[in-house]
C-alpha cells in the first residue's frame, strides 16, 4: 500500500535530484532523468467505499538511449535549405533563418532561439485533456498546434519524447460518473478512447508515451512526500495544501500577484488554509468516490500535482518545451512550477507556450460556458482535414472565431489543393518516372526555391502556419496551368516539373499533418460531407444535371440557369466542360454573399 511505501528520494528536508554538475559532459540519466521515480513499485490500489479494485501501474520507462541521437547534419531533410552567406547562426525573431528555430515564450514574453538540452533531442510534455466527455474543437486546437510542432521538430532531425497525459482522475469525472450511474474510471476509460480516435481524425500522431493519473499514484505521493519534506506543503485533517507563502517566484508565468487570487474565484474557499491561494496537493476521499490509501489518509490527487508528477516521471525535472491552452497559463501552469521547483530545486523547463483560444462570436468557447461544438459535432458535416485547416489557416496563438462560413472556406480550399494534386498524379502515372529528365526550367526551379524558403522562414518564426498556406497558392497556380492550359501543355520538361511541384507541396502537406492517403479517396469524402451539408444525394444532383442538360438542349436557358443557382446556394457547383457536366464542392452561394 502507498502508506508503507519508503522514501528513498528524500532524507530529512532535502530531496536529492540527479544534476548534472559544472563542466560535466551532457547524458541522457543527467538532462532528462534527473528525477527518478520509485521504480520498485509495481502496483497501487484504488478504493471505493464498497470495493476495491487492483491497478497494475505501468513503471516509467527511460524513453532516450544515448546511441539513438541522430546527426543532425547527416540527415537534411528536403524543404530545409542554407543559410545565406553573411547569415548570422540564430537568424533574429523578425528575420528566422534555417539555423534557428524561434519559438514565443511565455515566460519570457517573447520569442526566443530553440536550444535543446541535450543535443539533437528533445522533451515535450502537453497537458492532455479531462477524460468525461467528448472533445471539443478548442481541444482539437491545443493538439493539432502540438502536433505540428512535434512534426516539424522531428522533420529538423530532433528525436522529439512527446509526453501527452490523460487526467482520469477528478471532480468533474467524478460529477459525470454520478450523473450517469457509472463507474469514473470505466467513464474516464470510455473518454480517453473517444478522443483518441479524434485524434486519429485530425491526423494527429501519438505521443511517445501517453500516462494516465489512475497508473501514477506512487510517483504523485512521492513527490507530495517531497514537497511537504522541503517545508512548502502542509496536511490538514487528511488533506494537503501547497503554501504559496513559501514559494517567492509563484506567479513568475502569469504575471498574477499573489494579492490578486481571491478566494472563491480561482482558488476554493476553505478556513483551513494558511492563504487563500493555498491549493491541493492531496484531497480526503468523499462518501462514495474513488480514493486511494496514502500516508494522510484515503483520498486522491489534485489536479496540478498530476502534470508535475507525470512529466517529471517521463521527462525529469528539467526538460524543453511545456505547452497548452492559454487558460492553462494560470492557475495550472504557475502551481506545476511552484510543485516542481519545491519538489526539486533545479527543475528547469525551458520553454512554456500556449495557443489562443477558439472564439464563439469572440467568447471563449469552453465547456462550463456551454458555448461549445464538439469534434465529432463538426467532422460529422465537414471533413476532419478541413476542421485541421481551418485551424492552421490563424497563427497558434491568435484567437481563432469558430463560423460555418470559415469551416466552408476551409473545405472549399482543400478540395482544390487535393483536385489539383490528384489531377497531377493522374498525369504522373502516365509517365515512367524512372525515365524523367534530372532538370528542370528556370522558372519552375525559382518558384521552388521561393516556397522553400517561406516555408523555412515561417515555420521557424514560431510555426507561422498561416504564411505557409497562403504560399501553396502560386505553385498549385503553376500546376493547373500546366495541367489544364494551352501554353502549359506545350511547354518544355512538363513531366518533370510537375513531379517536381507536386513532392515539394506532399513534403510540405506531410510537414503540416495534411497529407491523406489517397488523393481519390479524400476528394471523395469530401463530396460526401458536402452533399450532406446540402442535404442532397448524389443521385439527386445527377437528376438535376440531367434536368438542365436537357433545358439547355431545348434552349430554356432560364431554368437551366435556376437549376444551377439552385445548387449553388447549397454548395453544390456545376462544371461545364466538352464531355459534360459534372459537379464539385464550393462555397455557398449565398454564404459567400
Amino acid at each position: 500500500m502507498l502508506a508503507s511505501l519508503p522514501l528513498s528520494l528524500s532524507r530529512g528536508r532535502s530531496t536529492i535530484c540527479f544534476v548534472r554538475k559544472s563542466g560535466e559532459k551532457p547524458t541522457m540519466g543527467t538532462l532528462l532523468k534527473c528525477y527518478k521515480p520509485l521504480l520498485s513499485i509495481q502496483s497501487s490500489s484504488i478504493h471505493y467505499s464498497t470495493r476495491a479494485i487492483q491497478f497494475t501501474t505501468q513503471r516509467p520507462q527511460r524513453l532516450f538511449k544515448s546511441n539513438s541521437i541522430r546527426n543532425l547534419s547527416s540527415s537534411s531533410p528536403p524543404l530545409i535549405t542554407k543559410k545565406t552567406q553573411g547569415e548570422s547562426e540564430e537568424g533574429s525573431p523578425n528575420n528566422p533563418s534555417s539555423a534557428g528555430l524561434w519559438l514565443y515564450n511565455t515566460m519570457s514574453r517573447k520569442k526566443e532561439v530553440f536550444r535543446s538540452k541535450v543535443e539533437g533531442m528533445v522533451g515535450m510534455y502537453v497537458c492532455g485533456v479531462t477524460a468525461y466527455d467528448l472533445s471539443h474543437i478548442g481541444h482539437a486546437r491545443v493538439y493539432v498546434t502540438f502536433d505540428v510542432l512535434y512534426r516539424y521538430m522531428k522533420h529538423l532531425g530532433y528525436q522529439v519524447c512527446y509526453v501527452r497525459n490523460f487526467t482520469d482522475v477528478d471532480d468533474k469525472i467524478i460529477a459525470r460518473a454520478k450523473e450517469l450511474g457509472e463507474d469514473p474510471i470505466n467513464l474516464s476509460r470510455r473518454y480517453c478512447q473517444e478522443f483518441s480516435q479524434d485524434m486519429v481524425y485530425l491526423h494527429c500522431l501519438p505521443p511517445s508515451v501517453e500516462p494516465r493519473v489512475s497508473d501514477h499514484m506512487p510517483q504523485i505521493v512521492d513527490m507530495i512526500k517531497q514537497i511537504i519534506d522541503n517545508g512548502y506543503a502542509y496536511s490538514v485533517e487528511g488533506d494537503v495544501y501547497f503554501n504559496v507563502d513559501k514559494f517567492p517566484d509563484y506567479g513568475r508565468l502569469s504575471g498574477r500577484k499573489l494579492e490578486d487570487n481571491r478566494a472563491g474565484e480561482r482558488v476554493a474557499i476553505d478556513s483551513r488554509k494558511k492563504n487563500p491561494a493555498d491549493f491541493a496537493l492531496w484531497k480526503s476521499a468523499k462518501e462514495g468516490e474513488p480514493f486511494w490509501v496514502s500516508p494522510w489518509g484515503p483520498g486522491r490527487p489534485g489536479w496540478h500535482i498530476e502534470c508535475s508528477a507525470m512529466s517529471a516521471a517521463y521527462l525529469g525535472y528539467s526538460f524543453d518545451i511545456h505547452g497548452g491552452g492559454m487558460d492553462l497559463v494560470f492557475p495550472h501552469h504557475e502551481n506545476e512550477i511552484a510543485q516542481s521547483c519545491a519538489a526539486c530545486r533545479q527543475s528547469n523547463i525551458t520553454y512554456w507556450i500556449h495557443n489562443g483560444f477558439v472564439t464563439i462570436d469572440s467568447e471563449k468557447m469552453s465547456k462550463s460556458l456551454g458555448n461549445f461544438f464538439t469534434i465529432r459535432q463538426v467532422i460529422e458535416l465537414y471533413h476532419p482535414l478541413a476542421l485541421r485547416l481551418f485551424l492552421l489557416g490563424t497563427h497558434y496563438r491568435s484567437p481563432i472565431n469558430y463560423s460555418d462560413a470559415l469551416l466552408e472556406s476551409a473545405s472549399d480550399r482543400i478540395f482544390y489543393i487535393y483536385q489539383a494534386l490528384h489531377d497531377c498524379e493522374d498525369v504522373l502515372r502516365q509517365h515512367n518516372v524512372t525515365t524523367l529528365k534530372d532538370s528542370i526550367p528556370p522558372n519552375i526551379m525559382d518558384e521552388i526555391n521561393r516556397f522553400q524558403n517561406v516555408f523555412v522562414e515561417s515555420m521557424s518564426d514560431d510555426i507561422n502556419t498561416t504564411v505557409v498556406l497562403a504560399a501553396l497558392s502560386d505553385p498549385l497556380k503553376i500546376i493547373n496551368d500546366l495541367l489544364h492550359t494551352r501554353k502549359g501543355k506545350k511547354q518544355a520538361l512538363r513531366v518533370e516539373s510537375l513531379a517536381a511541384l507536386e513532392k515539394m507541396i506532399r513534403n510540405a502537406l506531410e510537414i503540416l499533418g495534411l497529407m491523406p492517403t489517397s488523393y481519390t479517396n479524400i476528394l471523395q469524402e469530401l463530396g460526401e460531407k458536402a452533399l450532406k451539408r446540402a442535404k442532397l444525394t448524389e443521385d439527386q444532383v445527377l437528376r438535376k444535371i440531367e434536368e438542365r442538360t436537357e433545358a439547355r438542349r431545348q434552349k430554356e436557358y432560364e431554368k437551366s440557369d435556376a437549376i444551377r443557382k439552385e445548387l449553388a446556394a447549397v454548395g453544390i457547383a456545376l462544371m461545364d466542360s466538352p464531355d459534360g457536366t459534372t459537379w464539385r464542392p464550393a462555397v455557398p452561394e449565398l454564404q459567400e454573399q
